[in-house]
């Protein structure tokens, strides 16, 4: 399985429809990183700098493992660790991120670079390929969406 080493800060900006200044973009951008680990058969590490105190610096949701990097460190130098520790691993991993930083140490550790641009087309591409979109139309309504659905039909009935 593909491992993909993801800086999840300098990402956000680059996705459409998630942006640093929602409260909710790291967990939006773990939502989207997991189901496009879930298509394309990959495990991926995200990596966020600034954990708030208290918070736990390690997480799993399905094929993604989340790293908050505590205050006074930064997501750059933990990528850097990470790759380091994987050794001659590092050379299976791809990292994403345009930090230039980021790039030429992985380079230099032999992994693979991807700037954040050229992921979030990647991702776009994923999730609009003709299987996923047939799933995606073929798969059926969960409970929220069915509830969602009959409160507006019975709004719309009201205003008849």
């Amino acid at each position: 399985m593909k491992k993909i080493v993801i800086d999840g800060h300098n990402l956000i900006p680059k996705v459409p429809g998630i942006h640093l200044a929602d409260p909710d973009d790291e967990n939006k951008l773990i939502q989207m990183i997991g189901e496009y680990c879930r298509l394309s058969r990959t495990r991926a590490d995200l990596f966020f700098d600034g954990a708030p105190a208290g918070s736990s610096p390690h997480s799993r949701l399905g094929l993604v493992s989340v790293h908050h990097v505590k205050q006074g460190g930064t997501a750059d130098d933990a990528i850097i660790r990470h790759l380091r520790r994987e050794g001659q691993n590092a050379r299976n991993i791809l990292v994403i991120s345009s930090d230039h930083r980021v790039q030429v140490e992985a380079k230099a550790l032999r992994a693979e670079t991807m700037t954040s641009e050229s992921f979030t087309r990647t991702m776009q591409q994923a999730f609009s390929s003709p299987a996923v979109v047939d799933a995606i139309r073929n798969k059926p309504p969960s409970e929220a969406e069915v509830e969602e659905m009959l409160k507006l039909m019975q709004e719309t009935g009201k205003k008849s």
